[in-house]
């Protein structure tokens, strides 16, 4: 039994680097985001400033339909992507039965690995997993906007005279559970952006740890450089 688990090892060992390689820069970037999001500028921090202010000012109205609409815009747009998930997983698993059929078109590609079929297999079972995790994450995030939209409705009206601290209280537990959902929702979105790598594993493993890392580098760019970072900063509302 180990002198099988070594052979496999001996001959799959760029393959297996390769998929740690591409699950250490998707479970890493998970990671760094959610502690430099906290108190380091990036969209995820400013974020949660806006939200604060949007529900600041979302309780000191008298009418909160207008709150209650841009939360149900923000489901409709989860979603989709749920949705959207679903029919790419059955697709994935649709790939799974025609295995060797698929094998032969990719082994006439330039640069292909000619992988076995056992090989193929596992590259579609890691998108699948990708995509499962996405599905996860996305209806989480629904449900818990849904819970939003429940907190802004059950919040204190101005009418009523609540105390400064009440407010407060409410603000930051709405806006949390706010940038919990969007949280949610954005390594969803991070899911799809790992599995554009994951096909490159399709090619050989080489392709895939190179657009593991420039998928890590597009997505630091966006979330922690980018010129939209910089508009939203210019005008950060107080914490």
């Amino acid at each position: 039994m180990l002198s099988t688990s070594l052979a496999y090892i001996q001959a799959n060992y760029l393959n297996l680097f390769a998929m740690l390689f591409f699950l250490a820069c998707f479970r890493g970037y998970l990671y760094y985001t959610a502690r430099r999001s906290v108190d380091t500028p990036c969209l995820a921090f400013a974020m949660h400033r806006y939200r604060k202010q949007w529900i600041r000012m979302a309780l000191i109205r008298e009418n909160r339909i207008t709150d209650t609409n841009i939360v149900a815009n923000l489901e409709r747009n989860v979603s989709f992507f749920a949705s959207t998930t679903l029919l790419v997983l059955a697709g994935l698993v649709t790939m799974l039965g025609s295995s060797e059929m698929m094998l032969g078109m990719l082994n006439d590609l330039p640069f292909s690995d000619q992988s076995t079929l056992a090989q193929w297999e596992l590259k579609v079972v890691l998108l699948i997993c990708l995509f499962v995790y996405g599905f996860f994450k996305f209806t989480w995030s629904l449900r818990q906007f849904g819970l939003v939209s429940v907190m802004i409705g059950s919040a204190p009206e101005k009418s009523l005279k609540p105390d400064a601290e009440e407010m407060n209280r409410h603000v930051d537990s709405i806006s949390k559970m706010a940038s919990k959902a969007s949280g949610n929702f954005n390594n969803g979105l991070r899911s799809y952006y790992f599995a554009m790598a994951g096909l490159g594993w399709f090619l050989n493993a080489w392709v895939l740890i190179g657009l593991s890392v420039f998928v890590v580098f597009i997505l630091y760019r966006r979330e922690f450089k980018s010129d939209t970072l910089g508009i939203m900063m210019d005008d950060l509302p107080d914490a």
